[in-house]
């Protein structure tokens, strides 16, 4: 119950409270303003978050040759790049990136690599990756000349490599090069990068996804000139747009799916493939272009000779593509806007049956969510490809994770990770595939904003789809961890220390907090989709971000982006201590009956109750001429003079008054304390005497004038007998034992176990699906 305090006090106005005069406190003010931390508006970004009058990017086209040796699992390619000058300023030299050099025996993120022989031990893998004196896989440049022919000079400084023009590029100027070369694919499971080969000893085949495999345009942009910091793994790629003509050559009974619409499909599909794929733009469900029978026989082919696989796309940024003999291929056509979307998948038998029941479907669905959430998705195809690791993204085409047992049967943490994997690589398309955020600056810009679409699309998806990331709940024990360990979001990608939740987890929550908790879900939609909408096929920074946020809601945010992008401080409000408080009415008549009501409720001490039981008779028990009028005297009883000085104290009162008077009021002072550091807004639930619940929101400015401490006044018709913050778990608070007032213990459960032998002689548990199977069972659906 809440504690009664002075209670016949009339209580002065909220705004007279002593609590509120603390108008300052020590520290950084967490609501001042990001004017001096956020680059200045110029005619290129304006302070709306908008593109200003004068904004620009480069533009890249490119014109591309590859040959997939099977035999070696090599590259070899030819290319030849367009660079437009777009920008003001006249260039004398170019930078092309050269990620595929990360792969290089002396790349710099080997020789950067931390390490440590904890305990005595030191695993294989970080040996491997200590030497890797075994693989050499970075790019091996052939030559590099101009439209004319002729050389040009280059130097390679690790990922990045500048060629020298024979003459400064003048703006609204363009050159063609020619860049050629070759270099080896990793083994993705034995080097797990974004990129490379699975093999499968079964049937001794390859399966290719094939990304940095061209050595690739580095963005030139108004806010920092060129962006050549080196690639060292996490800050993935800047790059501009332009248009891609690829012709890939692979093994004549390779299937080759791509980045853009295939441009010579009756010389490389056979009339059966061709007349299926027709009948996929108009089927409501996914039909097999190459199905599991046919993938299977191609499995033991080894056809002789070579097709040419050519594939053209507008307007994007980068280009992928995946080639395998063992390749199923389904596809199903959707309209977006009007517009048709070729969705597609490229998966290995061992894929399914997971793959042929959900990817293309979740394809689809993630088409659709994205674009009702941002923009209309415009490219004509969207692409799963199922590899044997995790999960990567480019224009129009994905590699995705998430197989089942060789037996078919899969758990629903596998089930429910393959579709969050498509869901995350395929939104890439929307993040940062066409609004193009620096990735090797700020990978929350593309990672977090696509986690909290992801989010979005899981929950349209399934009803409680079981989300891992996008819930406040889910970032509490991250944020519990000691700060010297977390970095804030706006951490440049390789300096960032715990890169999921930092990069992908955070953000997503934050935007989450946003939506639901302190803009609404109206004006946050709304504000998001207009940054979609301002920077699609555009350069964003984080500023442009910050600010199109609130110029379209008119939310002042800035001690949201202060708190949760640029300090590492924790949600944690706390509850200190409540109040009762009664008006005093000065009505004999209230206030007695009031009076006795308390003091009936008041319990005997135990002195009281010992003495009951212990003295028989007191002395005036015994001697009752002692007794005066005190001893029969009742302050409580109402006397008539008593009701004549209420009388007259009401005739110097106003009608509005004497009602006030009458209302018969709870008031109650809470003290709330910012134990964590980040202000949020205090989201109270009030519990009334009888069983009815109240929520109120109030807004994080109430933390404004004192960013640690604050007390608040509250006056309720009905008696309350609890209150607790933030019940529905949505401000991601770290500590919920100081949210509930009188105090709750939290609960939580322990396991008992044997000491002897604990943990040893485990075996892996079968999934649900196997014991269903094992049991004799129908299989779940």
């Amino acid at each position: 119950m809440i504690r009664r305090l002075f209670t016949g006090l009339v209580l002065a106005a909220a705004a007279q409270l002593p609590a509120l005069a603390q108008l300052t406190n020590s520290g950084t003010d967490k609501f001042a303003q990001l004017e001096t931390t956020l680059p200045s508006p110029n005619v290129y970004r304006t302070a709306s978050g908008a593109p200003g009058p004068q904004y620009w990017q480069q533009r890249a086209d490119y014109a591309i040759k590859v040959t997939l040796d099977d035999e070696k699992q090599a590259i070899r390619g030819s290319e030849t790049i367009t660079y437009t000058n777009l920008s003001p300023d006249t260039l004398p030299y170019l930078w092309v990136q050269l990620d595929q050099n990360i792969m290089d025996k002396n790349s710099m993120t080997t020789s950067t690599q931390v390490s440590s022989i904890q305990n005595d031990k030191f695993s294989f893998q970080a040996l491997d990756h200590l030497i890797r004196n075994d693989f050499d896989g970075g790019f091996k440049i052939e030559s590099v000349t101009g439209a004319d022919g002729k050389k040009l000079p280059y130097v390679i400084n690790y990922t990045m490599m500048r060629v020298d023009l024979p003459r400064p590029l003048r703006p609204k100027q363009k050159v063609s090069f020619n860049i050629s070369w070759h270099y080896n694919i990793n083994d993705q499971l034995k080097y797990n990068q974004r990129s490379g080969y699975e093999f499968f000893p079964d049937d001794k085949n390859y399966l290719y996804e094939i990304a940095q495999f061209y050595p690739r345009m580095a963005v030139y942009s108004d806010n920092q000139g060129w962006q050549h910091k080196q690639f060292l793994g996490n800050g993935e790629f800047t790059l501009p747009f332009g248009d891609y003509r690829v012709s890939i050559t692979a093994p004549a009974d390779h299937v080759v799916g791509a980045t853009g619409t295939l441009q010579n499909a009756a010389q490389v599909l056979t009339a059966t493939q061709l007349k299926r794929l027709e009948q996929a733009k108009n089927a409501k469900k996914p039909v097999l272009i190459v199905t599991q029978e046919e993938a299977t026989r191609n499995e033991s082919s080894r056809a002789k000779g070579s097709k040419t696989w050519t594939y053209a796309a507008k307007n994007v940024r980068d280009f992928a593509w995946a080639s395998s003999r063992k390749f199923i291929w389904d596809a199903m056509q959707i309209k977006q806007s009007g517009k048709p979307v070729l969705c597609m998948s490229y998966y290995p038998k061992e894929g399914n049956p997971l793959w042929g029941q959900y990817s293309t479907e979740v394809v689809a669905h993630t088409i659709k969510t994205y674009s009702k959430y941002t923009i209309p998705y415009e490219y004509p195809v969207a692409i799963s490809v199922h590899g044997p690791v995790g999960g990567m993204e480019y224009p129009m085409i994905c590699f995705n994770g998430g197989r089942p047992e060789k037996d078919g049967t899969y758990s629903a943490q596998r089930k429910y990770g393959m579709i969050s994997v498509i869901i995350h690589e395929v939104g890439h398309n929307f993040f940062p595939m066409i609004i193009n955020s620096d990735e090797r600056q700020w990978s929350w810009m593309d990672e977090g904003l696509n986690t909290f679409c992801q989010y979005l699309t899981e929950q349209e998806w399934q009803r409680d789809y079981p989300s891992q990331r996008g819930e406040p709940k889910n970032i509490v024990e991250y944020m519990r961890t000691d700060k010297s360990l977390q970095t804030p979001i706006m951490t440049n990608s390789e300096s960032v220390l715990q890169f999921g939740p930092n990069a992908y987890a955070k953000p997503a929550t934050a935007l989450n907090i946003l939506r639901e908790t302190v803009m609404g879900r109206e004006l946050f939609d709304h504000a998001f989709k207009t940054y979609a909408q301002r920077w699609a096929y555009k350069h964003p920074t984080p500023a442009d971000f910050f600010r199109t946020m609130e110029d379209a809601s008119a939310v002042d945010l800035d001690w949201f982006w202060r708190g949760w992008f640029y300090t590492v401080d924790r949600s944690d409000l706390a509850l200190e201590s409540v109040k009762y408080y009664n008006v005093n009415t000065k009505n004999p008549a209230v206030e007695s009956a009031r009076a006795q009501k308390q003091q009936a409720a008041e319990p005997l001490t135990l002195s009281q109750q010992r003495n009951a039981r212990d003295i028989k008779s007191t002395l005036l028990d015994e001697k009752p001429e002692l007794k005066d009028f005190y001893n029969s005297y009742d302050p409580l009883a109402v006397s008539e003079a008593d009701k004549a000085e209420y009388f007259s104290y009401l005739k110097t009162l106003t009608p509005q008054q004497q009602q006030r008077l009458s209302d018969n009021l709870n008031f109650y002072e809470l003290s709330f304390r910012n134990v964590g550091g980040l202000v949020m807004p205090i989201v109270l639930q009030i519990t009334y005497d009888d069983g009815s619940q109240e929520i109120q929101n109030i807004p994080a400015e109430i933390w404004r004038k004192n960013n640690e401490h604050v007390t608040k006044v509250i006056a309720t018709q009905k008696p309350v007998i609890s209150f607790l913050l933030d019940p529905y778990l949505q401000t991601a608070d770290t500590d919920l034992s100081n949210n509930a007032f009188p105090r709750q213990p939290a609960p939580s459960r322990f396991e008992l176990f044997e000491q002897q032998g604990f943990g040893n002689n485990s075996r892996q548990s079968q999934n649900p699906m196997q014991k269903a199977k094992q049991q004799g069972t129908n299989t779940p659906k």
